[in-house]
């Protein structure tokens, strides 16, 4: 048996240039987000309560909360839409081919039963309304000639259609059945986001060329516009209503958010800037915002998310972060088994706590990317795709050069370089330093003793019939564990060199990464099949535990942190925590 404990959330995903559409539930204080294929429910009050929606076919763009909050309208970049219940297992209503290219924004009308979808497409269809049940196209949406960027429903009858994109218009449609009523050119730059106010009579678009302009709700004419005092020095992003409609706050590409006070005479007056922490390189320029009941929510291009208190803008942003890219290392520090490193190839480095999730981000002095990582007590050690080996102490890092075969480090000093005559694939080497087992592309195991700054070959094993991608020995050092290209992993006995468990071979695709139980007793492979499997070393095969899809693409890293709990990475940049309960 195994139950999921806790998940540790990847970030929106970003692109620079463009802003990221969250959206929220004001009755669960939920946000929605997504990154590659997973759609991300996140609950603001405890960001470990996290739900995952992992069924596009393609990368999501966009996710939605009906009105009720029952359901969840997701878009991706083949322009498909599904809608899936938010309780139940998210059971599918509906899919939907909305458009003919990627889908870049969608709102629910205020009564649940319709949805409109913009973003990119051939010919003039650009954006879509339609029913949600049935897929009836509910108007005709010309007037744009360029990519569709954001859209927004009128909360209120009469309803109203506003839209906004790459051609700097700000297009306005009644209905429904929806027409197009008349078009604004008052932007000179691409127009990122438009939103209505909660109240429906007014909405507001934000732009690229720094401006924000706010037009009546009802027939769409321009009554004010964000004050150029205290103004953004870049590109805003988004921008998003408070729940009571007298202030709006908006993000930027100058790494600030503000919050605007709309006036009577409908002119936005600076109210505060936010600023968010951060060292101010280009990872911190703010792509996405959200007002939810209490919560101001900023995304930074990095990934970064800051939650600000609405009812206290003094008090200090709550910081939560994660990875974007593919998790392919994790490491678990000796002396304290509920701290997890864990690094993505893009050569982001995070410190996780059991019970507590994002503890920070560990500053290294050149961003490489990581191939893997591996603890000690106070230090860990990262080897990177630039041939460099960097020893990181929690406080400074060092670093060595690598070259190709096997090379033999003392601290950062490389103290011995041997060509072994064939392709190595996958090392291990010894917790007391007396040997290194290299795998090979043939699939043979070399099992070399170490002397001094000298290898001398003991052994060859020959059992796997493809190349050796892991090996791992046990924390007793009695045994160790390899795994290879062909799906095959096998546990060996280290004194007698014989096969100790066999025919582990229920993955369906390469092995990724093994980890050793703390007791010995248990040894966990993860797969490229997306499932990790557990055995028990003195139990058949038979008797193994499987968990399914643990990660989206993949598995790519497992840790053991106590006897029966483990920690699982991958291809869909989360970091998950299982508890074990061995049958």
């Amino acid at each position: 048996m195994s139950q999921l404990v806790e998940t540790y959330a990847c970030v929106p995903s970003a692109e620079r240039g463009r802003g990221i559409l969250i959206s929220g539930d004001s009755k669960s204080n939920s946000i929605i987000y997504t990154n590659g294929r997973s759609v991300v429910i996140m609950n603001l009050d405890n960001p470990l309560q996290v739900s995952v929606y992992a069924e596009h076919a393609y990368p999501a763009t966009v996710a939605r909360f009906s009105p009720n909050g029952e359901w969840i309208a997701s878009a991706d970049v083949s322009g498909t839409m599904r809608i899936w219940g938010t309780h139940n297992g998210f059971v599918l209503k509906n899919e939907f081919r909305v458009l003919s290219g990627r889908i870049d924004d969608l709102q629910w009308s205020p009564d649940g039963l319709r949805i409109v979808a913009c973003g990119e497409g051939k010919g003039k269809s650009f954006v879509r309304t339609f029913m949600w049940d049935s897929g009836t196209n509910v108007g005709d949406f010309d007037g744009h000639s360029k990519r569709v960027l954001s859209c927004t429903y009128k909360p209120t009858r009469p309803f109203r259609i506003a839209t906004s994109g790459e051609d700097f218009l700000v297009n306005f449609y009644e209905g429904p059945p929806f027409k197009f009523k008349l078009s604004h050119r008052d932007h000179a730059n691409f127009v990122n986001c438009i939103r209505y106010s909660p109240d429906g009579s007014k909405f507001i678009s934000v732009s690229s060329d720094k401006k924000g302009i706010i037009y009546d709700g009802k027939i769409g004419e321009k009554i004010g516009e964000l004050s150029s005092e205290g103004a953004h020095t870049g590109s805003i992003y988004a921008v998003s209503w408070s729940p009571d409609g007298k202030e709006v706050l908006t993000v930027s590409a100058d790494k600030s958010a503000k919050v605007w006070e709309i006036s009577e005479d409908n002119n936005g007056k600076l109210k505060r800037t936010l600023t968010c922490p951060g060292s101010g390189g280009v990872e911190d320029m703010l792509v996405g915002c959200l007002w939810l009941n209490d919560h101001l929510v900023t995304v930074s291009l990095g990934g970064t998310t800051s939650i600000f208190s609405a009812s206290d803008l003094d008090k200090a942003p709550l910081s939560i972060s994660g990875h974007m890219k593919n998790v392919t290392s994790l490491a678990v520090l000796n002396g304290n088994p509920r701290v997890i490193l864990s690094s993505s190839y893009d050569g982001l480095i995070i410190k996780w706590i059991q019970g507590i999730g994002y503890s920070g981000k560990l500053p290294r002095k050149e961003s490489s990317q990581i191939k893997c990582v591996a603890a000690a007590e106070e230090e860990f050690v990262a080897s990177g795709f630039d041939n460099k080996v960097w020893r990181v102490s929690l406080q400074e890092d060092h670093y060595g050069n690598a070259d190709s075969g096997v090379v033999m480090l003392r601290g950062t000093k490389i103290v011995s370089t041997t060509n072994l005559g064939f392709v190595v694939t996958a090392s291990a080497i010894s917790p007391d330093g007396s040997e290194a087992i290299i795998g090979g592309q043939d699939g043979k195991l070399h099992i070399y003793s170490i002397s001094g700054d000298t290898l001398t070959e003991e052994a060859v094993l020959q059992k796997h019939r493809g190349a050796i991608s892991v090996i791992r020995y046990s924390p007793d050092v009695s045994m160790f564990a390899s795994g290879d290209l062909n799906r095959e992993a096998v546990v060996w006995d280290r004194a007698s060199r014989e096969v100790k468990l066999k025919n582990m071979l229920y993955h369906t695709a390469r092995i990724n990464c093994i980890a050793w139980s703390l007791d010995n007793s248990m040894v966990a492979t993860g797969s490229l099949d997306t499932c990790i499997i557990i055995y028990e070393i003195d139990k058949p095969v038979s008797n193994r535990i499987t968990i399914r899809v643990a990660h989206l693409g993949g598995v790519y890293a497992l840790a053991f942190t106590d006897e029966y709990s483990l920690v699982s990475s991958g291809e869909d940049a989360f970091v998950r925590v299982w508890r074990l309960t061995p049958q």
